[in-house]
């Protein structure tokens, strides 16, 4: 770490998690020693944080924690792993080992689509961890770097529709990806058998460090009009400039991110700033640089004020993108224009400029298992037996079945509406509602959120239907804790879990991405946020200019002002 600027560095008694990555060798820690303890099923302390930069979050079943206690039993621990998938994208046959996995080895058997545009598996218990690793690796799949103080999987637009220049914004994710990711070697010898390489003097880490990132760090690749990665959730985006359908450079934007805590003023949803464009050269070098600069000016100190965007609030905007610049020997060019209409994923068949069709379905939570009447889980797998293309997730927790020949198109679509991945008459609600998994796994979860979410739809189905806005819908979304992986904080309508059954309402957001909600009510149970929609509803309906949207019409009619800068206004 350079001591220029060591004004800009927060001093004081460093965080432990410091600690811990400082004597991790790297990652290692003593993991190994503790998969061979069965005298347990989760890991110690310092482990129980480091494997998270392996990909994986120690859980336990919350809904029989308090039974398992009275029989005297430890929680049912077991780990749930997210893969790293830069743009999501995943063959037919990786799909097959997957699916395989989740059946026979996870207690919940689902394959879990996530709002990082990846899956994750739930409830795998200790002496399948290792094996599960070694499944993936021989898919082409690992989980390094998809969770923990790293560059978390890098999202990109799934635009299967402009496929050139799809193409190449996902193969920089992917470029971008490998450039940020951790160069220590402990994944491949922890859970591959690798051979142990011995650490030498010389750091590891060239870009993260051998202490790595202050907090976890998210990055995007965008291309406008879609905003379906919600580039205002992320640190790091780059947004795809294409003059006559070729990419010609990004515009950068640093610091976004929705994350908070509960009673802390000094945490706030914000949104990303951005520091101009560059040419495809300097990609990688700029993204470098922002990892670099957050890595030696974020905060190490105190963990809740360590993400990029209180870096940018805490240093000052100019200073952060002049050491960006001098970093990756670049100017930043005046941000080319571009504009968000809209995030949602467009579902059907569409058609490539390369003659192949693409498949959008709608996952409801993103959660793949097979329900009655609607077997998910067995469809999506007898369609990757017979599919030549790929599949894509989508940051919207939804699946496109991508690269379909014509002449496979009507054997694909029958077997999708087999199988209930072609649903009838799903509700423009439906669509635009989100939930974070929430209970009963996660342990960070206050209250319900991907349980609550198909019931709360329904409810609000009924309350547009009542005031005659069947047809409409409203950005809604539901997430357990404040941390924001349902990311409400972008929503026309959020929630946020504070206890059970209760929530914080925020209300507009727009429909873009483009706006933070305010907090409109605290600590408000289901009924009474359903009771404040009936009556919000009911004045949109009566009062709405023509086309206005939810979100814009609470701001015109001064129901919340606007979050205009969230890191001075977001407590107004």
């Amino acid at each position: 770490m350079s001591n220029e600027n060591s004004q800009f560095i927060v001093e004081g008694k460093l965080a432990d998690n410091e600690r811990l990555k400082r004597e991790s060798n790297n990652l290692r820690g003593t993991i190994e020693t503790d998969l061979k303890d069965d005298l347990t099923g989760g890991f110690t302390a310092d482990n129980f944080q480091l494997i998270r930069f392996h990909g994986m979050y120690q859980q336990d079943d919350r809904d029989i924690r308090a039974e398992r206690a009275k029989q005297k039993l430890e929680p049912l621990q077991n780990v749930m792993l997210r893969a790293r998938l830069p743009g999501g994208v995943i063959t037919p046959d990786q799909w097959l080992a997957i699916d395989k996995f989740a059946t026979d080895h996870t207690l919940y058997g689902s394959i879990r689509l996530t709002t990082r545009q990846t899956f994750q598996f739930h409830g795998v218990l200790k002496p399948k961890i290792k094996s599960m690793h070694q499944m993936l690796n021989k898919a082409g799949i690992d989980s390094i770097a998809t969770a923990g103080d790293v560059n978390r999987n890098v999202l990109c637009t799934s635009n299967p529709v402009e496929s050139e220049l799809h193409l190449e914004a996902f193969e920089w994710a992917k470029k971008i990806s490998e450039h940020l990711l951790p160069k220590t070697r402990a994944y491949a010898e922890i859970w591959l058998d690798g051979e142990k390489v011995e650490t030498t003097e010389k750091p590891v880490e060239p870009i993260l460090g051998d202490n790595y990132l202050p907090r976890k760090f998210k990055t995007t690749v965008v291309i406008p009009p879609q905003n379906d990665v919600d580039v205002h959730a992320n640190d790091l985006n780059f947004v795809a400039i294409a003059e006559n359908g070729k990419l010609v450079g990004f515009n950068v934007l640093v610091g976004g991110g929705l994350a908070m805590t509960h009673g802390d003023k000094s945490t706030y949803p914000r949104k990303a700033t951005d520091f101009g464009f560059i040419s495809l050269a300097d990609t990688l070098n700029v993204a470098a640089a922002v990892v670099t600069v957050q890595r030696d000016w974020g905060n190490r100190v105190n963990r809740k004020n360590a993400k990029t965007k209180y870096t940018l609030e805490r240093v000052g905007v100019e200073n952060f993108k002049a050491e960006v610049e001098k970093r990756a020997n670049v100017t930043f060019q005046a941000s080319k224009p571009f504009e968000f209409t809209g995030r949602g994923d467009r579902f059907g068949w569409v058609e490539g400029i390369d003659g192949k069709y693409h498949l959008t379905v709608f996952i409801e939570n993103g959660r793949i298992l097979d329900y009655p009447g609607k077997t998910l889980k067995t469809g999506c797998a007898e369609i990757a037996k017979i599919h030549h293309g790929d599949f894509r997730l989508t940051a919207n927790q939804n699946l496109i079945i991508a690269g379909v020949a014509p002449n496979d198109k009507d054997k694909i679509e029958a077997l999708a509406r087999e199988h209930g991945l072609i649903a009838p008459a799903v509700s423009n609600q439906r669509l635009d509602s989100m939930a974070c998994v929430s209970l009963p796994t996660c342990p960070l979860a206050m209250a319900e959120a991907e349980r609550y979410l198909p019931d709360a739809v329904t409810e609000l189905e009924g309350l547009l239907a009542k005031h005659g806005l069947a047809d409409d819908s409203v950005i809604f979304r539901v997430t357990g804790c404040p941390n924001g992986c349902g990311r409400a904080m972008l929503a026309e309508v959020g929630l946020v879990g504070k206890g059970p059954g209760k929530y914080n309402l925020h209300l507009g957001g727009d429909r873009e991405g483009t706006r933070i909600p305010r907090m409109y009510r605290e600590n408000i149970s289901e009924q009474e946020i359903m009771s404040e929609l009936d009556r919000l509803f009911g004045k949109w309906a009566s009062d709405r200019e023509d086309g206005e949207s939810f979100g814009d019409f609470v701001i015109r009619t001064n129901v919340v002002k606007p979050v205009i800068d969230s890191a001075r206004d977001f407590y107004d």
